[in-house]
């Protein structure tokens, strides 16, 4: 049975939990890139990345009939993932640095300046995005790539939504900061 592509995604966690191949790999086509590049900034390991991607989507497949509704689909697939790679990274807390892990480090002794001729303005926007602290680089995220509503992002980290308002406001102000010390212009006011 061929899925047509608009088919709600509800509709098609509901075919899911009557066991509904086709549904699964329409809903896994539809998000396996937002759900995984989430948790390639989280993680930071694009292995444990692929992984849990995997087990995000095999937890749909396990626990579809579990899907309530309160959300999105796309906001539940997030919050299994934000759950399974804060598993993972508190795992990993211990393990000993890998080559990228080192590699990924700043070398101190470049000045911002230095660092902006090395580097072309997407990778200096990575870079400080990577100094966020987790909480506020995952409202970033959330927000600004994932277009997520301030409510969704509450359900999603599971925090009320004055305090994602906090932090995406406490997040702005650091990025700016961190972005003006890379030689680069905001672009919000």
């Amino acid at each position: 049975m061929s899925l047509a592509p608009e088919i709600a995604d509800a509709a098609l966690v509901a075919r899911i939990a009557r066991g509904d191949k086709d549904a699964m790999r329409l809903l896994y086509g539809r998000h396996h890139v937002r759900v995984f590049r989430f948790g390639l900034r989280m993680v930071r390991n694009q292995q444990l990345a692929e992984d849990l991607i995997g087990e995000v989507f095999l937890d749909v497949w396990r626990q579809a009939d579990r899907f309530e509704g309160r959300s999105a689909v796309s906001t539940w697939l997030l919050g299994i993932m934000r759950f399974k790679a804060l598993s993972a990274l508190r795992r990993r807390t211990d393990a000993e640095l890998d080559d990228a892990t080192a590699a990924s480090i700043a070398d101190a002794a470049d000045d911002p300046e230095v660092t902006i001729q090395k580097k072309d303005t997407g990778e200096a926007l990575r870079a400080c995005l990577a100094s966020l602290s987790a909480d506020h680089r995952a409202i970033i995220d959330l927000v600004y790539y994932h277009e997520k509503s301030v409510e969704e992002v509450a359900g999603i980290v599971g925090i009320p939504e004055n305090t994602v308002k906090t932090r995406l406001f406490y997040a702005r102000k650091k990025l700016a900061a961190l972005l003006q010390a890379a030689g680069i212009e905001r672009g919000w006011p």
